[in-house]
């Protein structure tokens, strides 16, 4: 359960004291996410979502974060609105850590998303991306291309470990990402890390984005790379060609992907695979003794980055031109 800080009711109580939402009526821990400590609180005015943020989230970035959400859901976009608190501060401490409280956003995340699922999601990564353009913040993309090394670094050792070779074929893929990255696509707000459990439909509609502790500054492609990698391969590890249409032919009708955009698919697609196949790879080598919440499987990516490799253009992942 990732319910890493435990509150007292008397902390609970005296911090939402300092809030306009109602006498509280109950309040459970959420069991899904890795990165923070999430509480569903049911009040007299409604439902909410409690957040603390942990040690992996740096408290320096939360007024990004935080400022991020309150720019796009002005915006429209459907997405978790940080609260005030009576003194005018979206951020406080709870616990010991850093807290906000959120609105609740109704929907459920898909687990086998259909290929209307991923044209709606490429709909709303769209959408989003339109709706950043105008964000007055920044935040450099600390897991791109040349944060990959050092994570490799943490892991390089023990690779072998997890599957035979791995070491030699990311230090391979790691250089060929290296010599070939594109470094002229257009850039923008995005939120890198937009997998299925982050994305809540009603029916084949997206209903809300949450989950924004990636988002960052970088090539708004790079998201939609992110996405066919998160959303359009299957169980057995194949690329579902249907999937891709679906999520690139909804993207291109909110923002059309540029030329340059569409020839660095390829590589994008592998290096969001590098990203969070070494991610998981340093998380899967370095659980820490009694943790309740399983590392997810690198693997996974590693099966991923040999589509890549063979990919020739945008056409192997869906985009109709």
């Amino acid at each position: 359960m990732a319910v890493y800080t435990e509150v007292l009711d008397e902390e609970l109580f005296s911090f939402l004291a300092g809030y306009d939402i109602g006498d509280l009526l109950s309040y459970k821990g959420i069991a899904e996410g890795v990165e923070n400590t999430n509480y569903y609180l049911h009040t007299t005015q409604g439902s909410y979502i409690l957040t603390l943020y942990e040690k992996r989230v740096n408290e320096a970035d939360l007024p990004f974060f935080l400022g991020l959400m309150q720019h796009l859901a002005t915006k429209g976009l459907n997405c978790p609105l940080p609260l005030k608190s009576r003194s005018g501060e979206t951020l406080g401490r709870l616990a010991g850590r850093p807290a906000a409280i959120f609105t609740f956003l109704d929907g459920i995340a898909v687990r086998r998303p259909t290929a209307q699922h991923c044209a709606a999601l490429g709909s709303a990564l769209a959408q989003l991306h339109l709706d950043g353009r105008d964000f007055a913040m920044s935040r450099p993309n600390a897991l791109s291309v040349n944060g990959w090394p050092p994570l490799f670094a943490q892991a390089e050792a023990q690779a072998d470990r997890v599957s035979t070779g791995l070491a030699e074929r990311t230090r391979r893929e790691l250089e060929a990402l290296q010599r070939d990255w594109p470094t002229d696509l257009p850039n923008g707000i995005i939120h890198a890390d937009l997998f299925t459990d982050n994305v809540f439909f009603i029916g084949r509609e997206v209903s809300g984005l949450i989950d924004f502790y990636f988002a960052c500054t970088d090539a708004l492609a790079y998201d939609v790379a992110i996405c066919l990698n998160a959303w359009c391969f299957e169980a057995d590890g194949s690329f579902n060609l249907t999937k891709g249409r679906g999520l690139l032919s909804g993207y291109q009708a909110v923002r059309p992907l540029e030329a340059s955009e569409i020839d660095a698919l390829p590589v994008l697609c592998r290096g969001s695979a590098m990203r969070f196949m070494l991610t998981r790879l340093v998380d899967w080598l370095n659980v820490p003794p009694g943790a309740l919440v399983k590392p997810k499987d690198p693997l996974e990516y590693d099966r991923k980055l040999h589509f890549h490799r063979q990919a020739r253009n945008a056409r192997e992942y869906g985009l109709v031109t």
